[in-house]
C-alpha cells in the first residue's frame, strides 16, 4: 500500500467519528453511508467490517440493510442521489433542497412514509469524477425541525460528506487506473463527443474530414488513457471527467 492510502485509511477513523459526532449534535443520530452506490458491497474499514455494523446506527437495530445488494436500486433517498448533486432534506413525505427542483418532486417517498419510526433526514450526495456516486443519510426518528436544520448545516455537512466519500475511495485504490490524470488530445475529445451523440466511425470522419481509420486512431488513445474496454466504457469514462457533456449523451 502507498503511503497516501495509509494516511487515507488513518484519516478515514477521525472522518467517521467526525459525521457521527455532528449527527448526534444536530438530532440526526441514525446514519448510513455508501462511497460507491454502484458498489453492492457496504462501505468498510481498512478489515473490511462494514462501519454500519462498527459505527454507524440505524433507526432499527435489527434491519441489516448492508446486506442488501440491490438496496442503491430501490431506496428513493439514493435514487434521489443519483440525480442531485446537492444536498437535500426529507421531511412530511417530501424531498426539498435550497431551490425549487422537478428532479426531486419526481421521486416517490412513500416508502418512507409508510415507515412509523422514520423522522426527517438531511442526505448528502457526492459526485466524484469518473462517474463514482456516493451519499450519506442522516436521519432522526421523529420531527425535529430539519428545514432549519438543514438553512443553517447543509454546507458542512455536504464539505463533511465529500471529504469521507473521497478519502475512503482513494484509501480502497477506486476507481482503479485513476492515479495519473489522462488528458486528451482535442481530437480525441471531438471524436468521443460525436461517438457519444450516436455517430458512427464514418460518420464522425466526414464530420471532422478525416479517415475512419484516423478516428479509429484517435478513439483508441482515448481508451487507453482512460484505462476504458470499449466504446461505451470510453464515453462514461470522458463524461464522468468532463470531456463530454452531459446534454451529449
Amino acid at each position: 500500500m502507498t503511503d497516501y492510502r495509509a494516511q487515507c485509511w488513518a484519516d478515514m477513523s477521525r472522518l467517521v467519528r467526525e459525521v457521527q459526532a455532528l449527527g448526534q449534535r444536530l438530532g440526526l443520530p441514525f446514519i448510513a453511508a455508501q462511497a460507491d452506490l454502484g458498489d453492492p458491497e457496504p462501505m468498510s474499514d481498512e478489515e473490511g467490517r462494514p462501519y454500519a455494523e462498527t459505527v454507524f446506527r440505524w433507526i432499527d437495530p435489527s434491519h441489516r440493510y448492508w446486506l442488501d445488494r440491490s438496496l442503491a436500486l430501490h431506496v428513493p433517498f439514493l435514487a434521489a442521489a443519483r440525480l442531485m448533486a446537492e444536498p437535500f432534506y426529507y421531511a412530511a413525505g417530501e424531498l426539498r433542497t435550497w431551490r425549487a427542483s422537478g428532479l426531486l418532486e419526481s421521486i416517490d417517498c412513500r416508502s418512507s412514509m409508510a415507515d412509523p419510526d422514520f423522522g426527517e433526514a438531511i442526505i448528502t450526495p457526492v459526485h466524484l469524477p469518473r462517474g463514482l456516486v456516493g451519499a450519506l443519510v442522516w436521519c432522526s426518528r421523529g420531527p425535529i425541525g430539519v428545514e432549519r436544520v438543514f438553512a443553517e448545516q447543509a454546507e458542512h455537512m455536504q464539505a463533511l460528506a465529500t471529504r469521507l466519500v473521497a478519502t475512503h475511495n482513494e484509501a480502497r485504490g477506486r476507481p482503479r487506473n485513476s492515479a495519473v490524470m489522462p488528458i486528451l488530445t482535442r481530437r480525441e475529445v471531438q471524436c468521443l463527443r460525436w461517438a457519444a451523440a450516436g455517430k458512427t466511425d464514418g460518420e464522425i470522419g466526414i464530420i471532422l474530414e478525416v479517415s475512419v481509420s484516423t478516428v479509429r486512431f484517435h478513439l483508441r488513445n482515448a481508451a487507453a488513457k482512460l484505462g476504458a474496454t470499449g466504446r461505451g466504457q470510453s464515453i462514461q469514462l470522458a463524461a464522468g471527467l468532463g470531456y463530454v457533456g452531459a446534454a451529449t449523451i
